[in-house]
């Protein structure tokens, strides 16, 4: 599909390779499997994560221990080619690198880099991240996850729900309620007293590992706390990193239902001409080509403020309520164009129909994006 405003013009030499190097990568590795995935409600994240480390995508907008070191627009992009393969695919590299390694590289002492961040880098260890709890998802401030102080151990206990790969995770940077503020924990999995069940009968994002998390007494170092930051500041600065790569992500899903729109519509034979030339079915084409070419440029510019170290959280939010819903619209769009087959996983577009349903609810829902942007224009908070 031809790029009619020539935006991707505007990405310099390195960015295109990357773009060219993820497409390559999701079109070997992943469109030939993942309707399958998802069907079968599995990802073999054990198989893709080295070789997503190797590609250096993991943690690639991170400086040392193994990161790429990329800029912004750079993370971006590959966020978008991955959301093209699957929402689910995206979500394993936003997690790994956004979520879990960006705490401890921002917020970790020194031996929690040096022991992790190279190791996740590479794929060989696997992180999630533990903040939405099963009746405290929009209000983290009132998470009932607790850890003690006994002597100079934490004893935490509680629990975590909707995690991306918890059940495969092999560390977990959990946040906990404690005498001193909301803290963030180092948890390897294999600590007596972790727990992480894997949700099943979903029918969103099932080419993903989403898990609950349990903490039963689990008992942890004093060297597991995360040094560098005390309150809520920590799980949304993470939060914040995680949401640009939705902003992006998301074009890729648009984009990739928008393409099947329009070879279906130019080859589907009905009233003996193409559904593509009817008057009705190049307008749906026009205007999801319009919401596409938006989100685009919504990308590119916070990608571009968040190079120059002024981007804003509530310009993140302005781009995750507007992208999302621009895919959203582009995907039901082109799902009426292809009919029947709309619905079948022989084509792409129920897939990321389906999985854009959950990225509009996580990392935050788009009724908190919109009071975000309420509070940014009015200056009166309506969360409470």
């Amino acid at each position: 599909m031809d790029d009619l405003l020539r935006l991707d013009e505007r990405l310099d030499a390195d960015q295109r390779l990357i773009r060219d190097t993820v497409r390559s990568f999701v079109a070997d590795r992943v469109l030939p499997h993942v309707g399958d995935w998802f069907e079968e409600a599995t990802f073999p994240a054990r198989e893709l994560a080295p070789e997503l480390g190797a590609l250096g995508l993991l943690g690639m907008h991170l400086q040392g221990y193994g990161c790429a070191g990329t800029d912004a627009v750079s993370y971006g992009v590959a966020c978008r080619e991955l959301e093209a393969g699957d929402s689910g695919l995206r979500s394993f590299v936003s997690v790994q690198g956004s979520l879990a390694m960006f705490p401890i590289w921002r917020y970790g002492s020194d031996e929690q880099k040096e022991e992790w961040l190279p190791r996740m880098s590479a794929g060989e260890a696997i992180g999630c991240f533990g903040l939405t709890e099963p009746d405290h998802g929009s209000d983290p401030a009132n998470m009932r996850t607790y850890a003690k102080k006994d002597g100079s151990d934490w004893i935490l206990n509680g629990s975590k729900m909707w995690i991306t790969n918890g059940s495969i995770a092999d560390v977990a940077v959990v946040w906990a309620q404690t005498d001193e503020g909301v803290r963030g924990f180092v948890v390897p999995t294999s600590t007596p007293g972790f727990s992480a069940p894997e949700i099943h009968r979903k029918m969103s994002l099932r080419a993903s590992v989403t898990s609950s998390l349990y903490f039963d007494d689990l008992r942890l170092p004093a060297s597991a706390a995360l040094p560098g930051v005390t309150g809520l500041k920590g799980p949304l600065s993470c939060l914040s990193e995680a949401r640009f790569g939705i902003v992006w992500g998301v074009v890729g899903a648009a984009r990739a239902c928008l393409e099947s729109a329009v070879e279906y519509a130019k080859t589907r034979v009905q009233f003996d001409k193409p559904i593509g030339a009817f008057q009705l079915t190049q307008e749906k084409l026009a205007w999801m080509y319009v919401g596409l070419a938006q989100a685009q440029l919504t990308a590119l510019h916070l990608g571009q403020l968040k190079d120059a170290g002024t981007l804003e959280p509530r310009q993140i939010s302005f781009g995750k309520l507007a992208n999302v819903r621009a895919a959203l619209d582009i995907a039901r769009q082109a799902r009426s164009i292809l009919g029947g087959n709309g619905i079948t996983l022989e084509y792409p577009v129920i897939r990321h129909m389906n999985n854009l349903e959950s990225v509009l609810t996580y990392e935050g829902t788009q009724e908190i994006h919109t009071l975000v942007l309420g509070e940014a224009l009015t200056g009166l908070a309506a969360y409470r």
